[in-house]
């Protein structure tokens, strides 16, 4: 199956970074061995004034060689006895850092889809030169770096075995001295943009407080449209996936799928029923039990909800049975190999189940432990490829939606065999309906016994009578996309999610508005405003949005020809730029939308884009490794290209920058990336110059700062990161708090600055 198939990848996937990571340990270790020879040799030549040996110079040789492998730049090559850069750590520091990294390779975890490698990551501070480089440097050393071991000191932290060193400012008199004490900041969350309804159904509901709830990333939000207010439950670890409201309307059960903590430990997928008036958790069901995911989730009817029943993502599709007050778990049963959608229990019937999904529906028996199962006759009827949602008459009948459109009406047979009839106890199919055109994606009951039903391809919601004949239908526009859930709200009103993340709520006779929108696939830009209250998104579905943080409203929505990759105001506010992964980058007014310009650097991804303070300058970072530079004029509207820098000549290796993402800082004539610093001026052919003594930029006073390596930073990162687990970092406005991005689901707050390990 393609479960199987996705296993066994990611099962190579991991084979292949474990390899690469022993080779790299493998490359340090010998560079290490090479390095501390050479060194040697140099000491033992230098005591005794002699010359250096035939063997030394292919010695040099493949030291020079072996630090290349490792990522240094050719900078880096130059002979120990003349290149004071190459340092030496204490035999410990990288001994532990070797075993660190051997012991990462056990620990390692596939999440589902991917492989993820956990590498452990040691810390040191460069301990005193050695005796022998006390004595005075061979005359072609150069003065700058004599100079340069007077003045200060710098830090190694090693990541995946390999060293980045970071420079120590000269206003840090005693590094040693140095605390770096909690924020006394705290993050809450105040607002979410957002829904998931595109693959997921049946997810909005009304409760009696007067608010939605529905659920997107790993957040539940309940939503108060009249007041403007949102309450989170924040209980999960990753993204959840289905929710199920209790008969008393209070208490509510959402699942999520199976994840990764920082330290590469899996999570495990489990479902979580919690209060939905103070948002306490009441009980964590299922860790250890169910596979990838939870499908589909309901509570029993018929017995006020005791039971809940659980199927997960697994190949076999388990069900599950739970008397979730006691966590005990009653019956368990595969179901099929094929995708299952819906499980309900029935609402007078307490042990009849029925679950649905890809061309089937099964009517489950449930007595004590067991489970039985009968399958659904279509008979004469036309077997639809998914049956996608259910619904209960007041009579104990079945109603089924399907791909094709068709209501279904499945009645219990209470009669012994006869002709044309099914044996006694048997649902059968007893009456069809065709309600709409494509698929049938919602069913929902109304209070008064009305049916509501949600279609796919034409978009409609049409309310059925107790007889079930059309009585009024509401066709929803377009650009919200395809039905997904249909709920009932206040009165009349009638909510409504989509496929492309909107909850409407409106009338038969008034139309829909929107309450909830937000992006449709992954969201990769992120922008706020220089002095106002608004921020911008950009996306791969292709829409850039401006929101305002203070109403938390969309200001505007522009449809771009690609997808968007980042963003970055101009400092007057006026416009906006916004990279695409094609190389291509947009010029929008922030107020009326309008295109201002279109310009194309290269034909890869970008990656970043940054102004420099005063608005003259912008740098576009992107996949190719080069920064490409703009003088800017007219408020932003005036873009002339004036160089680019190499990112490729620099000397950190480059998987210590994020696999996607680039950061850089502009501050007068200077530019810092994870991968170096340039000098930006008109003296030079292509406008840039790298600076490649590092050391001479270790007092610049960076006016904003989101690069995730330096001195006043590197303490954010944990033991044991692979260099890829954190995804973005800021620095506030008033230079005391660091926020950063991380890989598990989490946002941080650190002191700034954060110059301690761990």
């Amino acid at each position: 199956s393609a479960s199987d198939v996705q296993d066994r990848l990611s099962s190579l996937e991991l084979r292949v970074q474990q390899q690469e990571d022993e080779i790299t340990v493998l490359r340090a270790a010998l560079a290490d061995v090479l390095r501390r020879l050479a060194l040697s040799e140099d000491q033992a030549a230098t005591m005794k004034k002699m010359q250096p040996g035939k063997g030394q110079p292919a010695l040099r040789e493949a030291y020079s060689m072996s630090c290349i492998a490792n990522g240094s730049s050719s900078s880096s090559s130059r002979k120990p006895s003349h290149s004071p850069s190459v340092s030496i750590a204490r035999k410990e520091t990288l001994a532990s850092a070797a075993k660190s990294e051997a012991r990462g390779w056990s620990d390692r975890r596939v999440a589902p889809g991917r492989a993820r490698t956990t590498a452990a990551a040691s810390w040191s501070r460069q301990p005193p030169p050695p005796s022998w480089s006390r004595q005075p440097p061979p005359p072609s050393s150069s003065p700058k770096w004599s100079r340069m071991q007077r003045k200060g000191d710098y830090i190694k932290m090693f990541m995946r075995g390999r060293p980045i060193t970071m420079f120590i400012p000269s206003d840090v008199e005693n590094y040693e001295d140095t605390r770096t004490e909690l924020p006394s900041e705290k993050l809450k969350l105040e607002w979410v943009y957002g829904y998931r309804g595109r693959d997921c159904r049946a997810n909005v509901s009304l409760l009696p407080t007067g608010e939605l709830v529905y659920f997107i990333a790993s957040v539940v939000v309940l939503f108060n449209s009249e007041e403007r207010t949102q309450r989170h439950y924040l209980g999960h670890t990753d993204c959840v996936k289905c929710l199920a409201i209790h008969p008393d309307k209070i208490r509510i059960a959402t699942g999520q799928i199976a994840g990764v903590d920082k330290d590469g430990r899996p999570l495990q997928p489990h479902v979580r029923v919690w209060d939905s008036v103070s948002l306490s958790t009441l009980q964590i069901i299922g860790m250890g039990t169910f596979e990838r995911g939870v499908g589909s989730l309901a509570f029993s009817k018929a017995d006020s909800g005791i039971h809940l029943c659980v199927i997960d993502d697994s190949n076999e599709h388990m069900m599950t049975v739970w008397d979730w007050q006691k966590k005990s778990k009653i019956a368990e049963i595969k179901t099929t190999n094929e995708v299952v959608l819906v499980v309900e229990f029935h609402p007078t019937d307490t042990n009849t189940i029925v679950t649905c999904g890809k061309s089937h529906i099964f009517f489950w028996t449930w007595s004590g432990t067991s489970l039985a199962r009968k399958q659904g006759i279509f008979g004469k009827y036309e077997k639809p490829k998914f049956i996608q949602c259910l619904a209960f008459l007041n009579n104990g009948d079945i109603l089924t939606g399907d791909s094709g459109g068709i209501i279904l009406i499945w009645s219990k047979c209470t009669v012994e065999s006869t002709a044309g009839k099914g044996p006694k106890g048997v649902y059968q199919i007893s009456r069809q309906i065709k309600a709409h055109d494509g698929s049938l994606f919602t069913l929902c009951r109304m209070r008064n016994g009305t049916l509501l039903t949600g279609g796919g391809k034409d978009r409609k919601i049409i309310l059925w009578d107790h007889d079930l004949h059309p009585e009024r239908d509401i066709e929803v526009p377009d650009q919200y996309g395809t039905i997904r859930a249909v709920a009932e709200g206040k009165g009349e009103e009638v909510l409504v999610g989509t496929s492309r993340n909107f909850i409407l709520r409106g009338t038969f006779n008034d139309g829909f508005r929107v309450e909830v929108q937000g992006h449709t696939d992954e969201l990769w830009g992120l922008a706020s405003h220089p002095f106002r209250d608004l921020f911008l998104t950009c996306a791969q579905d292709r829409q850039v949005c401006l929101w305002s943080s203070r109403d938390h409203t969309l200001q505007w929505t522009r449809l771009l020809d690609e997808p968007g990759h980042c963003a970055e105001f101009h400092p007057s506010g006026v416009v906006v730029a916004i990279g695409t992964h094609s190389g291509k980058w947009y010029v929008l007014d922030a107020e009326s939308r309008d295109l201002v310009g279109v310009h194309t650097d290269g034909n890869e991804q970008l990656s970043v884009m940054r102004y420099s303070i005063d608005g003259s300058l912008l740098a576009v970072g992107s996949h190719d490794s080069f920064i490409y530079l703009y003088t800017v004029s007219e408020n932003g509207r005036k873009y002339s290209r004036s160089g680019k820098c190499t990112v490729s000549e620099v000397v950190i290796p480059s998987y210590h920058v994020h696999s996607c993402r680039t950061a850089f800082l502009i501050h007068g004539s200077n530019i810092i990336s994870n991968k170096g610093t340039w000098n930006n001026t008109g003296d030079i052919p292509n406008g840039c110059k790298l600076i490649r003594n590092r050391s001479e930029c270790k007092d610049i006073n960076w006016a904003t700062y989101t690069c995730v390596l330096g001195f006043h930073v590197f303490g954010v990162w944990p033991e044991g990161s692979d260099g890829t687990d954190i995804n973005a970092l800021v620095r506030s406005h008033n230079r005391k708090v660091i926020a950063l991005a991380d890989d598990f689901c989490k946002v941080h707050l650190f002191q700034y600055p954060c110059s301690r390990p761990k």
